[in-house]
């Protein structure tokens, strides 16, 4: 793989410790994503998006961008902090994109609720109940399809458990390799809950 000589040496300590593997690619995750976390609030100034969006957008794309650099995707051709920053901004544009094209849906959200102002107040609790019980037992079936590991991990951040917690209970190596994967299994679930809805 060919690196431009504007690379600095972190961005070539970090892909370098990706490509490697085991402990070092690990270690090389962690690195990535706190080196250009500085861009979530500066993506969401630039794109007007809330700020969990924009993190949002941001695991999405170091998630991506490991990927390609692991399967040697990434040439080099730009620096690192090029190449994030393109996939990154990418992902913003794509989301204030869905949200336009979106409005109906938000419409039909809208008329829903507008439905339940107009019921009486144990008429509405119950319909509320039934809306909650249907999407947690879509989401319940989508966390057995993304694997028994990534389920019991979502599963305890969900009910409180910090990353050292988990790291403890499910024997990884550290809070920063939960972080890592929770990331992972996030994403896993986003596509399948995504795959029902589109």
């Amino acid at each position: 793989m060919m690196l431009t000589t504007n690379s600095a040496p972190v961005e070539r300590e970090i892909i370098s410790s990706l490509q490697s593997g085991g402990s070092q690619r690990r270690m090389a995750e962690k690195k990535l994503y706190e080196h250009f976390f500085y861009l979530i609030r500066h993506g969401s100034n630039k794109y007007s998006l809330p700020e969990e969006e924009a993190a949002s957008a941001y695991s999405d794309t170091i998630i991506s961008v490991i990927e390609n650099i692991v399967s040697n995707k990434f040439e080099g051709r730009s620096s690192l902090k090029s190449y994030v920053c393109q996939v990154f901004f990418n992902k913003c544009v794509d989301l204030v994109r869905k949200v336009t094209t979106n409005k109906n849906r938000v419409h039909v959200t809208t008329a829903i609720d507008d439905f339940l102002v107009m019921l009486p107040d144990r008429s509405k609790t119950v319909v509320q109940q039934m809306i909650e019980k249907n999407q947690k037992s879509s989401l319940l079936q989508k966390l057995e399809e993304i694997g028994e590991k990534c389920k019991q991990l979502l599963l305890l951040f969900e009910d409180g458990y910090s990353d050292k917690e988990i790291a403890a209970l499910m024997e990884y190596n550290s809070s920063d390799v939960v972080k890592t994967s929770r990331l992972r299994c996030l994403d896993k679930l986003k596509q399948k809950v995504l795959n029902i809805t589109s």
